[in-house]
């Protein structure tokens, strides 16, 4: 039976379990790998998966869409990891914009 997730918010989950994989340093742990090659290969990988959005987007179809989409979610989940960056700050700062944009059409 699969768990449940625990959370509404499933960039949060994702995020947590890239935590957990990290810090079970299992090295057939694709996010590890990833962790261990470096920035460089993490921002290869969203530069791919983008890509590939991209042109999915333009050619492909729905399925393929979603597909990269969570392709590229995942990537950019482990970008925030990797440099220690919350998704609780990017909750923030979304909300700063809207609070801006908010202000500014008044």
């Amino acid at each position: 039976m699969k768990k449940k997730l625990e959370t509404d918010n499933f960039v949060q989950e994702l995020y947590s379990l890239i935590a957990k994989r990290h810090k079970s340093r299992k090295k057939e742990s694709y996010t590890n790998f990833l962790l261990r090659a470096g920035p460089k290969k993490i921002a290869q990988k969203i530069n791919e998966e983008s890509g590939e959005l991209i042109i999915d987007y333009l050619q492909g179809s729905k399925k393929r869409i979603v597909e990269e989409t969570a392709d590229l979610i995942y990537h950019i989940t482990l970008l925030l990891y990797s440099k220690n960056i919350t998704i609780k700050n990017i909750e923030n700062e979304l909300k700063k914009r809207r609070k801006f944009k908010n202000v500014r059409s008044k």
